[in-house]
């Protein structure tokens, strides 16, 4: 699943920056060989390889690792009480940068959030 959130955000932003596949492969060092398994989800990169095209892309990693709209909607529908059409609890997705404390708690925080929300979906399909 990662490597289609990474995929999807190389795409996103190689666009926003107006360069090609190869321009990308200069830029990181990456092979084109390789750069094309790896567009056509057959590639499983390093974390190593990640590094090298976040930086020829001059963009944090964490970014590049952000969800996809996809998994915002899957997210919408956890938060989305139905019954009365209203966000539950207003809850909002976004992705920040923290530093490790801050980003430690963030997920403490996440966590506690989605098995609340959970049981608040079980309770209102009842």
């Amino acid at each position: 699943m990662y490597n289609q959130i990474f995929l999807t955000n190389i795409l996103r932003r190689m666009d926003e920056l107006g360069i090609n596949k190869n321009e990308l492969c200069r830029r990181s060092g990456i092979s084109s060989a390789f750069m094309t398994y790896l567009t056509q989800d057959k590639a499983n990169p390093s974390l190593k390889v990640m590094e090298k095209i976040a930086r020829a892309l001059k963009t944090p990693l964490p970014d590049l690792l952000e969800l996809t709209s996809s998994e915002r909607e899957a997210m919408a529908e956890l938060i989305y009480d139905e019954s009365q059409l209203r966000p539950l609890d207003d809850y909002v997705h976004i992705s920040v940068t923290l530093n490790e404390f801050q980003a430690h708690q963030a997920r403490l925080w996440d966590t506690a959030n989605k098995k609340k929300l959970q049981a608040n979906k079980k309770k209102i399909k009842k």
